[in-house]
């Protein structure tokens, strides 16, 4: 089984517990991880659940940014941080795991085409404008959700297109998400989120969200976080919310989006961490579903993608 996840919460857990990637005792490590054949995965620099007093979101990704390059140093073995789909493609040629950066709530960088600057330089290849807390730049799923991208928003989102980033609209207001489809005329992804017609909370897609991310030739990533999946919660489950959006017509636009260690403990029944990824895939298997479209909507879909907007 090869792997391309939009997005885990890795490095948040790494900057509160002090660990490292090679084992650790949360959803995912390099050890568990080795039953995959290539494996792609967006680490998300996070900063909001681990706040503490005089420290600043930017303090925050400095620090994990910095855990980040000293677990590619001491694991250069196994993995490397890259920038574009040539990188990912020469990492896998390798025999390496192809780590990419992202960013959970723009306020880490101030919300600034300045800060937006530094990320790219930094190797931040994705950016979700907000989180859970609405900002300069627009609305959430949870706050201020008639807000959509206000001028400073739009004109980050088009510096991003420019810089050729992927812009993830999970968490953002659904107004958001349209104006985000106005602006970008190439891929854009949900990194996590599911069916809004099978689960209805704000987090997840709507049909017609989803369409759009067709139309643009994006990916959504099916989180593994139990509250967006619905009750009862299993591998099922989860196979559901990906036949909702093939249902859809969505066969090149379906990814994987674990939310690994940010979902931690409220995952499906029978799913840990990484080590049970492959029970989706193999229980897609069993229901006749050709392999050719399982391995696409684990792997080939995102790296579509990260090939078609990552470019420099």
């Amino acid at each position: 089984m090869d792997l391309f996840d939009g997005h885990c919460d890795t490095m948040t857990r790494c900057y509160r517990y002090g660990y490292g990637v090679r084992e650790n005792f949360g959803n995912q490590d390099l050890k568990r991880a080795e039953y995959i054949g290539k494996w792609g995965q967006f680490f998300a620099l996070f900063a909001d659940e681990v706040l503490k007093p005089g420290v600043t979101r930017r303090d925050v990704f400095r620090a994990e940014y910095a855990i980040f390059q000293r677990e590619m140093e001491l694991n250069r073995d196994v993995i490397v941080q890259c920038r574009t789909g040539e990188e990912a493609k020469a990492a896998f040629a390798a025999g390496k795991r192809a780590a990419f950066l992202s960013i959970e709530g723009a306020d880490l960088i101030d919300c600034t085409l300045e800060g937006l600057q530094e990320a790219w330089e930094m190797g931040v290849r994705a950016i979700n404008p907000v989180w859970n807390a609405a900002n300069i730049l627009c609305g959430t799923t949870e706050d201020e959700t008639d807000k959509g991208l206000t001028p400073e928003g739009k004109a980050f989102v088009k510096r991003m297109t420019e810089l050729h980033m992927l812009v993830d609209v999970s968490h953002m207001s659904d107004p958001g998400f349209w104006d985000v489809a106005e602006i970008v005329e190439g891929p854009f992804m949900a990194s996590h989120s599911c069916a809004r017609a099978l689960c209805d909370q704000p987090r997840n897609l709507t049909d017609d969200m989803f369409r759009e991310i067709m139309r643009h030739n994006g990916v959504a990533g099916i989180n593994m976080y139990r509250t967006f999946l619905g009750e009862p919660t299993t591998v099922d489950t989860v196979v559901e919310h990906i036949e909702h959006f093939l249902s859809l017509g969505g066969e090149k636009n379906i990814c994987m989006g674990g939310d690994l260690d940010g979902c931690y403990d409220e995952m499906p029944d029978g799913i840990d961490g990484i080590q049970d990824m492959g029970k989706i895939y193999d229980r897609m298997l069993q229901r006749n579903y050709k392999e050719e479209l399982v391995h696409a909507i684990f792997f080939d879909n995102m790296m579509r993608v990260v090939n078609e907007v990552c470019t420099m």
